[in-house]
């Protein structure tokens, strides 16, 4: 079972781009973020003529996150991340999959920090450790897959000194991340690939995908029921390069069967 996430950066915009990729690769189940796109103006239609289920959570201009399936319709369990009902950001959507239990996240960037946006940020995280925490202790198998605009270390980073006052790379940012992945999260990426430099966003100023200055920000989280079922991982770093694409580049990881 092969289960991507792809920050689309505008799902109308990108749609060409996102179909091609699609039809290319023929992933069974697709984590999208950054739709920027209200609930009724969501491409439904071309994903499904691709051959894709979707349920979504959509909001103008902003955030937006997306579960697809090529198989059945993903099957939602929650929209929206628990822990504060005044929060209106379209940042989380949760499904059934084929058997596991698919989280799919778009976390605040967090700049400027310090500052109310930094705050957001920390508090999100700290919803989203708390849901975790339910998730893992359910012992379903659980892929949480996204944006989490979290550098983990000095290794996922293109001269990491320049990002040293960023939201992506503060101290309290890694430090979060890091108490989310010790309650037993498997971090795939790193699994696969300890030592080796690999990014998952270039900027689309000063050539930084042509001079691979990049970022690893996008992360599949695995339960430990999946940890042991993971085979394979990597990221599609050529579609970065197509005409009219995201800034970042789609993800993925392949499952053994159950």
């Amino acid at each position: 079972m092969k289960v991507a996430t792809y920050n689309v950066n505008s799902i109308n915009s990108r749609l060409p781009v996102l179909l091609r990729w699609l039809i290319e690769t023929t992933p069974d189940v697709v984590c999208l973020q950054e739709l920027k796109t209200p609930q009724e103006k969501f491409p439904e239609q071309a994903l499904l003529d691709a051959g894709y289920h979707a349920i979504w959570h959509g909001q103008k201009s902003w955030n937006g996150v997306a579960i697809l399936s090529h198989h059945d319709k993903p099957e939602e369990v929650r929209r929206g991340l628990p822990g504060d009902p005044d929060d209106t950001h379209s940042r989380y959507i949760e499904a059934m999959v084929n058997g596991i239990h698919i989280g799919c996240l778009y976390l605040p960037n967090g700049n400027p920090a310090p500052g109310p946006k930094f705050d957001y940020k920390l508090r999100w995280l700290e919803r989203l450790t708390s849901h975790a925490a339910e998730l893992l202790a359910s012992r379903t198998p659980v892929v949480l897959a996204g944006d989490y605009n979290v550098i983990p270390t000095e290794q996922d980073v293109y001269k990491p000194e320049r990002w040293l006052d960023d939201a992506l790379f503060r101290p309290e940012t890694r430090e979060a991340f890091q108490t989310l992945v010790a309650q037993g999260w498997t971090d795939a990426l790193r699994k696969i690939y300890p030592i080796e430099t690999i990014y998952t966003f270039w900027d689309y100023f000063r050539n930084a995908y042509g001079r691979n200055a990049g970022l690893r920000i996008d992360h599949f989280l695995l339960s430990p029921e999946l940890d042991r079922r993971l085979v394979a991982a990597g990221v599609d770093r050529d579609v970065r390069g197509w005409q009219k694409t995201s800034d970042h580049a789609p993800v993925w990881i392949e499952l053994s069967d159950g």
